[in-house]
């Protein structure tokens, strides 16, 4: 028996090897290779066994997205922001953070009607530039989703403290004198709620959305209380202590604004959910741009709330709203803050957490992670087993990282992929549907990102202000010639995103512009990910696609050319 397991592991080694000598002849076969929507929609939704259930509506997703975003961004991000970065004016940091997630939330709205499947941007993107683009926008997402759950589930157990009245956030955790900082407070609070609410996930959708939806409707009223509390206690001449508005002037505020877009990750997950509600034409612009809309202004007005109570350099990083109820003398409210916004996360995290099942599940059915990952529970209707493996993923996380360390890397994945839907867009509408030629689409994408980069380049440098009218301009002559000279024809779909290609493009000039913003070690640990995701690919997705596409086709093409009606019934069964 032993001789034989051990002949079994030679031949699968030997032809893994194998495989390893063709990659690149694989690598040519597959990395721009597409599917059509109707594919991703009936062929590779097929393989994930049992279909997920049709029970969501359009109130459950605009719960969704504003479950998932609320509790995320406010109240992890304003304190660090306005201390750090924007000072008083962080609210406008939401602003423009907001109006850049909204012209990238128009993108996700027009791809999620065309192509409904729970895959999000991994689908949107494999459709449109091919499976390579797909993957590494889909690793990121992953990346992305796993380590801002993990750091907004240990902002949980901050807020949590002072719920209780225990102004130190570190007294629920467990300092390892051994461990590097930053790694050395192991918080067991936030792999607790990790594990519950993944548990939670496996059981059900439609449950989990109607928790969502009750725990949304309280914290709506939970913000109420926080704006209205802090506008009537607050005075309007904090904002302008002790040095002004914009202490650090307008590159502060923009250099806010790209942290800040963290707080809006939530909406991309309800696009993930485009398999599980009814009547996805009409639900889904509801649900993506109603949960933008609404998170913007609460946003924003939350943060203006927080720097009317409190001058920006006394507000603390950790617990912010907390402390500063405390600081004018509210104790009672502090506490009261702690616990809504305790609940908050948790309802963020149900949302977040539902979403990243989602992704992985349809990653798994393009084989480019393993197969077991894409099956969905027959009676439960949920994808079990990338619920259970993030859910682990995330709670290690979350047991040791601090949130500083991840909140930039997260914010740069995101505008990646952000960037990379609206590049999609505009190619799918004017090529893949128009039928125009690729060049002048390509040469349009090519020049506005280049300006972009320009642009914030000349911002960078400060002294080179004349870059910045020179690049703007261009991108608005670009766009318009652009606009006037290449037709978008094509079939009219039942939803797609007004005044194109204006509202795509501006979204690559933002996202191109915050990412330049953020720190030069958030790009050297995003280019440490982006080359172990490569590394990934070449030695195991490459191989498991090719297998599964390209030998799957020969084989059907042989077992077609068969003439023995019998045989070739026999074959199709095996």
């Amino acid at each position: 028996m032993a001789t034989i397991q051990s002949k079994d592991n030679k031949t699968i080694f030997f032809n893994y090897f194998k495989s390893l000598s063709q990659t690149p002849h694989r690598l040519r076969k597959r990395m721009l290779a597409t599917w059509t929507p109707d594919q991703e929609l009936n062929q590779v939704r097929l393989r994930s066994g049992a279909d997920m259930k049709r029970k969501l509506r359009w109130y459950d997703l605009v719960a969704l997205g504003v479950g998932g975003m609320l509790g995320v961004g406010v109240f992890v991000t304003t304190g660090p922001v306005a201390g750090n970065h924007s000072g008083p004016s962080v609210f406008i940091s939401y602003s423009i953070a907001g109006i850049s997630a909204l012209l990238s939330s128009l993108c996700y709205t027009e791809f999620s009607v065309q192509i409904p499947v729970a895959g999000g941007a991994f689908s949107y993107l494999r459709v449109t530039f091919g499976e390579f683009v797909g993957y590494f926008a889909g690793a990121n997402i992953l990346m992305e989703y796993v380590l801002s759950n993990a750091a907004v589930a240990r902002s949980f157990t901050e807020y949590l403290c002072s719920a209780f009245g225990i102004s130190d956030p570190n007294s629920w955790r467990v300092e390892v004198p051994g461990l590097l900082q930053g790694y050395n407070k192991l918080d067991f609070s936030a792999v607790a709620l990790v594990l519950i609410l993944t548990f939670c996930l496996c059981h059900s959708t439609k449950e989990s959305s109607i928790l969502n939806l009750i725990m949304t409707a309280f914290h709506i009223v939970f913000f109420g209380f926080i704006i209205i509390i802090g506008f009537c206690n607050g005075s309007v001449e904090n904002l302008m202590k002790p040095t002004g508005l914009t202490p650090n002037g307008i590159r502060g505020v923009l250099d806010g604004a790209a942290i800040v877009y963290f707080s809006y990750i939530g909406y991309d997950s309800v696009s993930t959910l485009a398999e599980e509600i009814q009547n996805p034409p009409v639900t889904l612009p509801v649900g993506i741009i109603g949960s933008v809309f609404i998170v913007s202004g609460l946003y924003c007005l939350m943060a203006l709330a927080l720097c009317v109570m409190v001058p920006y350099n006394q507000i603390a990083e950790k617990a912010s709203y907390s402390m500063a109820f405390q600081r004018i003398g509210w104790k009672w409210a502090g506490n009261i803050v702690g616990a809504g916004a305790s609940l908050e996360i948790v309802a963020s995290l149900l949302v977040a957490m539902l979403g990243q099942a989602r992704y992985l599940c349809v990653i798994g059915r393009a084989r480019l992670v393993p197969s077991w990952l894409s099956k969905v529970h027959p009676s439960t209707g949920t994808p079990l087993n990338a619920t259970l493996f993030l859910g682990l993923c995330t709670a290690s996380i979350a047991l040791f990282t601090d949130l500083d360390i991840v909140i930039e890397i997260i914010s740069i994945g995101t505008l990646l992929v952000f960037y990379l839907v609206a590049n999609a867009l505009i190619y799918r509408k004017y090529v893949l549907t128009s039928k125009n030629p690729p060049f002048p689409t390509l040469s349009f994408l090519f020049l506005i990102t280049s300006c972009a980069i320009g642009f914030s380049i000349s911002w960078k440098l400060e002294q080179q202000w004349w870059g910045l009218p020179l690049f703007g301009g261009i991108i608005m002559v670009v766009t318009a010639f652009f606009q006037y000279t290449v037709p978008c024809l094509g079939q009219p779909s039942e939803w797609s995103v007004p005044l194109m290609p204006w509202p795509a493009a501006v979204s690559i000039f933002l996202n191109v512009f915050l990412m330049t913003t953020l720190k030069m070690l958030s790009f050297q640990r995003f280019a440490l990910w982006g080359l172990l995701i490569t590394l990934f690919y070449v030695l195991y997705g490459v191989h498991s696609t090719f297998e599964a596409e390209e030998m799957g086709m020969e084989m059907e093409m042989a077992v077609n050319e068969v003439p023995n009606p019998s045989i070739q019934l026999t074959k199709l069964e095996v």
